[in-house]
C-alpha cells in the first residue's frame, strides 16, 4: 500500500522523477527513489503501539504546561511591578514561545500516530509555526542571559540600559527575526521545490529534516547556516557565564554549593542543556543519516526519540526549573492559592 503522494509521485512521468533522482544526487549519497521508498515503509511498517508510545511524552508536557505556564503568565501580566521588569518581561516572552511550541507540536505528533495527512497549506504553516516558535525561545534565552550579565557586571547603569520600553522593542525585535529566519529557510525550500509532497503528508518533523538534508545545495546551505546561528546562541551564552563567573568568583557568593547564586546558575545551565544539546544530537543524527553512516530507520527513530522527548521536556522543565524561583513569581501564586483557600473554608453567611 503506497501514501497517496507517494504513489502519485511514483505514477508520474519518469523524466521528471529523473530529473528529480539528478537534482538529489548531485549533493547526496540517497538517491530520490531510495528515501521515497523508505518513507512508504516506514510509515506502514511502525505499529500503532510504538507511535503512540512516541505520542505519550508530547502529550503530558502539554498538560503540564498548559497547567502551569498560563498562571505564570497572568501573575506576570497582571501585576503592574512585576510586567514593568525586564527579566519577567523576557520570562513571558519565553513561557508564551514554549506554550506555542507545545500546544502545536502536540498536534503534529497527534496527527502522525493517527496516521492523519494534513493538507500541503496546512502543514508548511504547522511547521512555519513551530520553526518560529522554537526560534523565538532561543533567542529569547539568549536575551535573558545577556539581560542577567548586564545586571550583575552593570547594576548602576541597568535601568538605562534596558528601560521597559526597550525591552518590549527588543521582544519585537526578536519575534521579527525568528519570523524572518524561519520565512527565507521555508522560501528556499518551496523555490527549490524541496517540499515533496509525500514528505509534507506525513508533517513530521524529524522525517523532513532527513529530506532536507538530502535536498538541494541551497537547501543544505541554509539548514547549515541555522546550525550555526544556534551555535553562536550557545557561544554567546557560554561566553556570558564565563565571564560572570570570573568577575564575581572573589565576591564570595559561589563558596558555599547551596548558596542561590550557586543554585540559580545551576538552573540555568541544566535548562540550557536541556534546550541547546537535544538540537545539536538532532543536527549531528541527520547528518550522519543523510550520509549513511546510519541506518535511514534507526535515523528516523532516534529523530523521533529527540523531538518527542529531549526537545519537548525543557519547555515544560523551563517554568519550574527557572519561573518558579524568582521570589515576586512565587510570592504572588502562593498568595493567590490562599486567597482561594481561604474562600473554600470561609462560613457561609447566617439566614436572614
Amino acid at each position: 500500500m503506497d501514501l497517496p503522494g507517494c504513489a502519485a509521485e511514483r505514477r508520474a512521468n519518469g523524466t521528471v522523477i529523473h530529473l528529480r533522482e539528478i537534482e538529489l544526487n548531485s549533493s547526496s549519497n540517497l538517491d530520490y527513489r531510495t528515501l521515497i521508498r523508505f518513507l512508504e515503509e516506514w510509515s506502514l511498517t511502525p505499529s500503532g503501539t510504538n507511535m503512540k508510545m512516541f505520542l505519550i511524552s508530547p502529550v503530558v508536557c502539554l498538560v503540564a504546561g498548559v497547567l502551569i505556564i498560563p498562571t505564570i503568565l497572568f501573575v506576570i501580566f497582571s501585576r503592574f511591578k512585576i510586567r514593568q521588569e525586564t527579566r519577567y518581561m523576557l520570562l513571558g516572552n519565553a513561557l508564551l514561545s514554549d506554550l506555542v511550541y507545545l500546544l502545536f507540536y502536540t498536534v503534529s505528533a497527534a496527527l502522525n500516530a493517527a496516521h492523519l495527512h494534513l493538507p500541503k497549506e496546512a502543514c508548511v504553516l504547522l511547521l512555519f509555526l513551530l520553526a518560529m516558535a522554537y526560534c523565538g525561545g532561543l533567542f529569547t534565552a539568549v536575551a535573558m542571559v545577556l539581560d542577567t550579565y548586564i545586571a550583575v557586571l552593570f547594576p548602576l547603569h541597568y535601568i538605562v540600559i534596558l528601560p521597559p520600553s526597550r525591552t518590549r522593542k527588543i521582544i519585537v525585535s526578536l519575534w521579527m527575526c525568528s519570523g524572518a529566519l524561519t520565512g527565507i529557510f521555508f522560501l528556499v525550500l518551496w523555490r527549490t521545490h524541496s517540499f515533496v509532497p509525500c514528505v509534507l503528508e506525513t508533517c513530521s518533523v524529524p522525517v523532513i529534516l532527513i529530506f532536507v538534508l538530502n535536498g538541494t545545495g541551497p537547501v543544505k546551505l541554509c539548514f547549515w547556516l541555522s546550525a550555526t546561528v544556534i551555535i553562536l546562541c550557545i557561544s554567546v551564552i557560554f561566553c556570558c557565564y564565563a565571564i560572570l563567573y570570573f568577575k564575581t568568583k572573589h565576591s564570595g557568593i559561589w563558596e558555599s554549593i547551596c548558596s542561590r547564586a550557586s543554585v540559580t546558575f545551576l538552573m540555568h545551565n541544566t535548562v540550557l542543556v536541556f534546550y541547546f544539546f537535544p538540537l545539536l544530537a538532532l543536527f549531528v543524527e541527520s547528518f550522519l543519516c543523510a550520509n549513511v553512516v546510519i541506518r535511514l530507520q534507526t535515523g528516523i527513530l532516534v529523530s523521533l526519540t529527540v523531538c518527542n522527548v529531549l526537545m519537548i521536556l525543557p519547555k515544560v522543565l523551563f517554568p519550574f526549573l527557572y519561573g518558579l524561583r524568582y521570589r515576586e513569581i512565587s510570592a504572588s501564586l502562593k498568595s493567590i492559592v490562599r486567597r482561594k483557600q481561604l474562600r473554600l473554608v470561609s462560613p457561609a453567611p447566617p439566614p436572614s
